[in-house]
């Protein structure tokens, strides 16, 4: 029996879109059964439907508070009987609800070699610093920001000037890492 992924995105969904493609493709041995995003209408919802991915879209403002908000969540993993979360591109700490009934299976990947250059802005972060060297790492999810246990990490070297042609090549590498990555895990 396959294993059952669910991604959380919070924007474009490249990296949903890599993740669907390579199950699809068999390159994972899983299926993504749900789409989580806490921005309605993102584009990461189109790429969900056009590989017919159930979409959850919820507003956390809609939610007295976090614990709510991750409580329907856990419900909604649940009923999907989720194996792994993994998260591309969501821009939420997660919180105690969804870190203890998921403990040690929800993975995250960042657009940085970490434990460098935390936060949502790593990769402008690294190019306004002047690195050489810029990277992925997927790491497992915990209490702190962007501080889990790294499970890879691929070095992408630059050493041009243009941010968009930067963030380009990351993206090309976190496409390439975060599939393989799930199916080590997966074994």
């Amino acid at each position: 029996m396959k294993s059952k992924l669910a991604v959380f995105a919070s924007g474009n969904g490249s990296n949903f879109e890599a993740i669907a493609q390579a199950c699809e493709d068999g390159r994972i041995d899983a299926e993504v059964v749900l789409c989580v995003t806490d921005k309605p209408g993102a584009y990461v919802t189109q790429r969900a439907k056009k590989f017919g991915v159930p979409v959850l879209e919820f507003r956390p403002k809609d939610y007295p508070s976090k614990a709510a908000f991750e409580t329907m969540l856990v419900d909604a993993l649940s009923d999907k009987e989720v194996d792994l979360i993994c998260l591309a591109g969501y821009m939420r700490i997660v919180g105690e609800v969804l870190l203890s009934a998921y403990e040690n299976r929800i993975i995250n990947i960042h657009p940085a070699l970490l434990p460098a250059f935390k936060g949502a802005h790593a990769i402008k972060d690294a190019f306004e610093y002047g690195v050489k060297v810029y990277g992925v790492t997927i790491h497992y999810v915990d209490s702190s920001l962007d501080g889990g246990k790294i499970i890879s990490q691929a070095a992408v070297p630059y050493e041009g000037n243009d941010i968009d042609e930067l963030e380009s090549l990351i993206h090309a590498q976190e496409h390439i890492l975060y599939p393989s990555t799930i199916q080590k895990l997966l074994k």
